[in-house]
């Protein structure tokens, strides 16, 4: 019998991307539910009533909530092909160190530029120097985990799709404070498991916009 694999997500949601690429690189086939976060569907609520909160990755009837642990439990459950996680422990240990410092840092930093009035300023600069600070590790390596995509690269590259976001609300420009990260960004479009999930920048700032009443 055939996996049931559901993602219940939001297209512009850099936390749904998440799960989409790590199945993407796993070929893992699945099906794609949209959900309205203004209206959240019964089902969604019925697979997270903790937090009700997308991505939902429901694998045979069972939900898995959070995107890095449903990244890590795609790795784990459709091992072979284009493992996403190292096998060595240390390696693996500062890939999640990463992963984690990008959720409690660009993300929380992030979302101050847009959706805190007044913040915008003091948010912008601090998104850099976190940029700055994950360039660093990144260094002269093609990806984070080196020449393999991974765990940590997907992490981050959902936030790449709104760039024009913060652009915009921070009245800066990422691309030219950050070169090295825009890179990579770029690196990683290539794969067509991000080319294939990423939305258009422009389209997300449209989105936010139109949410916000500005257009």
């Amino acid at each position: 019998m055939a996996d049931e694999v559901i993602l219940l997500s939001v297209w512009a949601s850099m936390f749904g991307m998440r799960t989409r690429i790590a199945l993407e690189e796993k070929k893992v086939k699945y099906e794609n539910r949209e959900e309205d976060l203004w209206n959240k569907s019964s089902f969604l609520l019925e697979m997270n009533p903790i937090h009700k909160k997308i991505p939902v990755l429901i694998h045979n009837g069972k939900p898995v909530c959070e995107s890095l642990i449903q990244v890590e439990y795609i790795d784990e459950t459709w091992p072979g092909e284009n493992p996403l996680l190292p096998s060595d422990p240390y390696q693996r240990a500062q890939a999640k160190f990463w992963a984690d410092f990008i959720d409690k840092k660009v993300n929380v930093t992030a979302r101050r530029i847009w959706a805190i009035k007044g913040e915008e300023k003091e948010a912008s600069k601090e998104l850099i120097e976190i940029f700055k600070t994950l360039e660093s590790e990144l260094g002269d390596k093609h990806y984070f985990g080196g020449e393999t995509f991974g765990y940590v690269d997907i992490a981050l590259i959902g936030f790449y799709s709104w760039f024009g976001v913060y652009n915009k609300f921070g009245n800066m420009s990422i691309e030219s404070e950050c070169p090295q990260l825009t890179g990579w960004a770029k690196r990683c479009l290539q794969r067509e498991s991000v080319s294939k999930v990423l939305p258009e920048s422009e389209k997300v700032t449209t989105f936010i916009c139109q949410r916000l009443g500005l257009e």
